[in-house]
């Protein structure tokens, strides 16, 4: 399983229900990594897509307790067995992690990939992605090039466990 996450310098990734930062390169390497393959996340997380709907492309599966809650094209799990049960339908290459805060904590144990956009911004942030710098057992394998979007620099990086 891998996990795909944009971090400002303290590792924020949120404030309330909206990202810290919009980039669109960010966006398009999104795409590109999840098109045709799993995503998971929270419900939280799903609510903030474009008119609530599904990726499209993409197998999408919502982590939440809220038993009465459904979407259109959404496999909707409400434990973490229930949804390890779902995954094993599909490689666990082609997983992909997508948040929030709460569902990047509960699976980041069982990702061993994670790409990270780093960039060079520190803002107000209350949601946050773990410091994988400072996280045992995960290694920076690639930092990735310095690139430019309205003056703020950011980079595409790689860890591995």
């Amino acid at each position: 399983m891998k996990t795909i996450v944009n971090v400002d310098k303290n590792w924020g990734i949120g404030i309330g229900d909206k990202l810290l930062n919009h980039i669109p390169a960010d966006m398009k390497f999104f795409k590109e990594k999840t098109t045709g393959n799993v995503v998971v996340m929270g419900k939280t997380t799903f609510l903030t897509f474009p008119s609530q709907k599904a990726l499209p492309n993409r197998v999408n599966i919502v982590l939440t307790t809220d038993r009465e809650w459904s979407a259109e094209n959404v496999i909707v799990c409400h434990s973490l067995d229930e949804l390890f049960e779902q995954l094993e339908r599909y490689d666990t290459n082609t997983v992909y992690v997508i948040g929030g805060s709460k569902v990047y904590e509960q699976l980041l144990p069982y990702c061993d990939t994670a790409y990270v956009t780093k960039v060079e911004t520190e803002k107000d942030a209350d949601r946050f992605f773990p410091n994988l710098d400072e996280a045992e057992g995960w290694v920076l394998t690639d930092s990735g090039e310095k690139l430019e979007h309205n003056g703020v620099e950011f980079r595409f990086t790689i860890y591995r466990k």
